[in-house]
């Protein structure tokens, strides 16, 4: 059975929504004062005026918690039922425990089953997928989905192409039933370690398996990079969109990563629309990787713009390289789901 049988008997959907970005303001002019760069030209490359950096004390764990809490301050019963964590992140605290174990303990969820999501800006909408799964299969009631950065310091603040586009955040998403007709659709993803040397994260080994050496930070190569995703986020999205009996004439919004204004815009172009179909505030957050996608979806609901019965898209790629795209029908009837006023 298709997950949009499913659906036709009972949806499932995100039930509640919540963010956090830190308090300090990292814009532009920064970089000038020790990097051989301008804000004008950060901002024509990258479409990027500021970004949020945790404090030196604040740690992944740290903004999953105030995006958790703030989730909490709407909706103050939004964690009822919940039985299993998923936390996306690149940035954990540590390998163990889980960043989602960390969280979880300190949300009030103690004792339920907690996991970590290492895909780094594709483990939003994985752990969308692995939400839904669960919950169809009977094995969860409602999962918490996390997705929380601290890119900041995993970044080479010295290096002038990495330092100027991470940065640090979080969401979290409740995952749980939702009235027929609503809800999560069909799900795309993949991964390919033939490119992960493109765009890593540094563990144990000095190098990845292809020969590419790894050092203290996170490391990309822009052009290859730029070249995967501006292929890869029309593509799936075409795909999950056929999966899910759509047209993109259906969708009202597009949620990208936040990775790259020159990205998004080449996708607008290869998918045929325009730039007013996608919800973008990297202007303001910067690349959040496992978090771009969740504060773009907060942002956009709580400012009015994604509504109730409205068809979304959401696609996103990351280290791995790993790409995911997701249909979703939005459902607006929890209090956290609704424009502010």
């Amino acid at each position: 059975m298709t997950s949009t049988e499913l659906s036709a008997r009972q949806g499932i959907g995100i039930t509640a929504l919540g963010m956090y970005v830190p308090e300090r303001v990292v814009t532009n002019a920064f970089y000038e004062s020790y990097l051989e760069t301008s804000a004008e030209w950060i901002e024509s490359r990258t479409g990027m005026r500021e970004r949020r950096y945790a404090a030196e004390d604040e740690y992944a764990s740290h903004l999953g918690v105030k995006a958790v809490r703030d989730l909490l301050a709407h909706d103050p019963d939004a964690l009822q039922d919940v039985d299993l964590i998923l936390c996306a992140t690149g940035t954990p605290d540590a390998l163990f425990p889980s960043t989602a174990a960390l969280i979880g303990e300190q949300v009030g969820l103690r004792g339920v089953a907690a996991a970590d999501i290492s895909v780094a800006c594709s483990g939003f909408v994985y752990g969308l997928a692995m939400a839904k799964g669960q919950i169809a299969a009977g094995i969860a009631r409602r999962v918490l989905v996390i997705g929380t950065e601290v890119l900041s310091k995993r970044v080479d603040q010295q290096e002038r192409n990495n330092a100027i586009l991470f940065a640090d955040g979080a969401g979290a998403a409740v995952v749980g039933p939702v009235p027929a007709g609503y809800g999560l659709g069909e799900f795309v993803m993949g991964a390919d370690g033939s490119g992960g040397g493109s765009l890593y994260m540094p563990g144990a080994a000095p190098q990845l398996p292809d020969g590419t050496p790894m050092g203290e930070y996170a490391g990309m190569n822009g052009r290859e990079v730029f070249k995967f995703a501006v292929r890869v986020i029309p593509e799936s999205g075409q795909q999950v969109l056929k999966k899910s009996g759509l047209s993109i004439d259906d969708v009202s919004w597009i949620v990208p990563h936040q990775a790259n204004i020159r990205i998004i815009e080449a996708a607008a172009e290869r998918f045929g629309v325009g730039m007013d179909k996608f919800i973008v505030n990297l202007d303001r957050y910067g690349n959040t990787s496992a978090a771009t996608v969740p504060l773009a979806v907060v942002d956009a609901v709580r400012d009015g713009r994604i509504q109730d019965g409205q068809q979304v898209l959401m696609v996103a790629f990351g280290g791995g390289l790993s790409w995911a795209a997701c249909t979703l029908k939005w459902w607006a009837g929890a209090p956290s789901l609704r424009a502010e006023a």
